[in-house]
């Protein structure tokens, strides 16, 4: 553990949240250890590092896991890091198949997507790649039962869901995904257009992350609208 992630652990056990993304991962652990059994089967979507698809082997050591990363260098870490109940796939996930341009943030993978969106860093050093893209009710086998997916996909998240539909609708996981503005807009995706899929489609709520941990009532629209445009939240559950 390098020491960029020993102080990024302390802040977390110490329930410092020096920035929101330290909240957030916060969170997600608590989110994490309360709702996963030993057997439950899980997906990540946009692994980067692996952080938590680590949590996951954690908390549902027993289970058979997917993850998907479509940058080369990562997957192929990632690809090492891993055993046997962990499958690791090197697509970009959306609601179709095929191949697409993919823009690889050399200096800053972790904004890295298939569209284009905005950085928060200086100067960032953009590459053209090709990635092969899938959707997750291609790729899962319909007879396994599958209790939480992750999507961090920078901006890209309604195509992952649409993606899943079927997926969610059998299996009904725990859903946590990224929405936030200055990635999703660049998809041409409105918080709208999530929250309707969500609650319409698949039937499920809309929870921020502490909300969730705290049993508290769902989001309307006008809350999960107002979130999104003030960037107050971009991390959120849906859920049952």
């Amino acid at each position: 553990m390098n020491f960029k992630n020993i102080i990024k652990e302390f802040l977390i056990v110490f329930q410092i949240d020096l920035t929101k993304n330290i909240k957030y991962d916060r969170l997600t652990r608590i989110i994490l250890k309360q709702n996963l059994k030993n057997n439950f089967n899980c997906i990540d979507v946009g692994c980067h590092k692996g952080e938590i698809l680590d949590l996951i082997l954690r908390y549902a050591p027993e289970g058979k896991h997917f993850g998907f990363e479509p940058i080369p260098d990562l997957y192929s870490e990632l690809k090492k890091k891993y055993n046997h109940n962990v499958n690791i796939y090197p697509y970009a996930l959306s609601d179709r198949n095929g191949e697409s341009k993919f823009h690889l943030v050399k200096n800053a993978l972790a904004y890295s997507g298939i569209n284009r969106r905005s950085y928060k860093v200086k100067n960032p050093e953009i590459e053209e790649i090709s990635v092969q893209v899938k959707t997750l009710d291609e790729i899962i086998p319909t007879n396994k039962s599958i209790q939480l997916v992750k999507i961090d996909v920078e901006g890209g998240e309604f195509g992952v869901l649409k993606g899943a539909k079927n997926l969610l609708l059998t299996n009904k996981p725990i859903v946590i995904f990224e929405f936030g503005k200055g990635a999703s807009d660049y998809y041409g995706t409105s918080p709208i257009d999530i929250f309707d899929f969500i609650t319409k489609e698949i039937g499920y709520n809309i929870y921020s992350l502490k909300s969730f941990i705290n049993k508290n009532d769902p989001m309307s629209k006008v809350e999960f609208e107002r979130c999104y445009n003030t960037n107050s939240e971009y991390y959120f559950i849906a859920s049952i």
